[in-house]
């Protein structure tokens, strides 16, 4: 019986790509729901606590995360088309979080076909058709990497209530730390708020101190309460990172990260809930810090960033729920190449102590409605306007909230890669 359901499973999936395979053409298209949550497995099966052995979750049934699951000293592996939720509690709130501590691994390995995703369990109940950010809790993978506060005993933001704190360290001299690897996996609707007055809240996908032997591709991270991807230190490299509708910052960088981020595409909608600073717009395309006080460092944040595609809305109405498309402040730098930005009130701005002579860029495209960047003519010699609508920058139709997505072109997170997006995104609230 069981040989029989797990034959279902691949039958149900192998007809969901070739679907999509059927109608993948140049575009970067929303898909229904029902392509992505038809097939999923009735049988759940509940996780809470450790996992200490070396273990896998398959893809014949649902994985409820039951609160914050901690994996020490042994590695995870989740199959292909594997779906991942948190238990509800009290009053509809989850807060499932799956933890890889400084001694574990995760190996999720999933396909363009059958990603392995993480989502809200109103969208697997049976009868739920809505989904909300904070529906599950957040993906965490730390690592003993450096940070450039010294510390080894950083504990990871948003799980600080939590008993053994010492599970959550993060931090170290390891830059070559291994914490695993994701290949093909969507997590939406995370989040999880510890303290909404100060900002302690848990990202969609944390990496903490995380080395450059992890690996980390393509990976999409949807309509989350805070950021959607946030960097705390550490060398790991990363590519094929989508951000769409976040809270806050769809990619946040801090305490001396130094990695790699390759082809990577931030998607507002409009419609998402908006991060606010008192009665200010605080959602950033990027935003960048070298730690909280903004002093000098061995180590300092600069991520070096290639083929990037900032995208926030086309109309400047609508631009005024955002703030800066890449924010560069508290004396963090960065790398910059072949990127666009573009649908945010300041497309890049320096803010002292950082300065702009001190990062570096290549290949700029950036629109503003109010200013291109900050300082005003710093970007002498790159492409910019304060057009609105506005600027595409010769993608076909960038903005969410505009009709059907079409990224064709060639600048940007495409530049040398067409279509990377195909078959394993969703871009639905539901």
């Amino acid at each position: 019986m069981k040989k029989v359901f797990l034959l279902a499973i691949a039958i149900m999936f192998f007809n969901s790509c070739q679907n999509d395979d059927a109608v993948a053409d140049s575009s970067f298209a929303m898909k229904s729901a029902s392509a992505d949550y038809s097939s999923y497995p009735a049988t759940v099966q509940t996780v809470s606590g450790n996992i200490t052995t070396n273990t896998t979750w398959t893809n014949d049934r649902v994985w409820e995360i039951d609160g914050v699951v901690r994996v020490i000293g042994a590695k995870l592996t989740i199959q292909p088309g594997t779906f991942i939720k948190a238990k509800p509690l009290a009053a509809g709130v989850a807060t499932g979080v799956l933890v890889i501590t400084k001694t574990g691994q995760i190996d999720a390995q999933g396909t363009a076909e059958a990603p392995v995703v993480f989502t809200s369990y109103n969208l697997l109940d049976g009868t739920a058709t809505t989904a909300s950010p904070g529906d599950f809790g957040g993906l965490v993978i730390l690592g003993d990497a450096n940070v450039n506060n010294g510390l080894t005993t950083n504990v990871i933001e948003g799980l600080g209530d939590q008993s053994s704190l010492s599970d959550f360290y993060y931090g170290g001299s390891n830059n070559e730390h291994d914490g695993g690897a994701l290949n093909y996996v969507r997590i939406e609707f995370a989040g999880r708020i510890l303290d909404a007055t100060t900002g302690v809240e848990i990202n969609g996908l944390t990496l903490g101190g995380v080395g450059n032997k992890t690996v980390i591709n393509h990976v999409q991270v949807s309509y989350g309460r805070d950021d959607s991807f946030e960097f705390f230190g550490g060398t790991v490299n990363a590519s094929h990172l989508v951000s769409f509708a976040p809270d806050d910052d769809n990619f946040d960088f801090d305490l001396g990260y130094t990695g790699t981020i390759t082809k990577a595409i931030a998607i507002a909608d409009k419609n998402s809930t908006h991060s606010k600073s008192g009665s200010n717009p605080d959602s950033n395309g990027i935003e960048l810090d070298n730690n909280a006080s903004g002093t000098s460092t061995v180590i300092i944040t600069r991520p070096v960033i290639s083929e990037l595609s900032i995208i926030g809305v086309s109309s400047a109405t609508d631009g005024a729920l955002y703030e800066n498309g890449i924010h560069v402040r508290r004396l963090g730098e960065i790398d910059l190449t072949d990127a666009t930005v573009t649908g945010y009130v300041t497309g890049i701005r320096w803010e002292s102590p950082s300065v702009f002579g001190n990062s570096s860029y290549s290949g700029l495209e950036i629109h503003g409605f109010t200013n291109p960047s900050l300082p005003t003519g710093a970007l002498f010699g790159f492409s910019t306007s304060t057009n609105n609508p506005a600027d595409d920058w010769g993608l076909t139709q960038p903005f969410f909230n505009n009709g059907t997505l079409n990224l064709s072109g060639s600048t940007g997170a495409f530049t040398t890669e067409a279509n990377w997006t195909n078959t394993w995104t969703k871009f639905t609230n539901f």
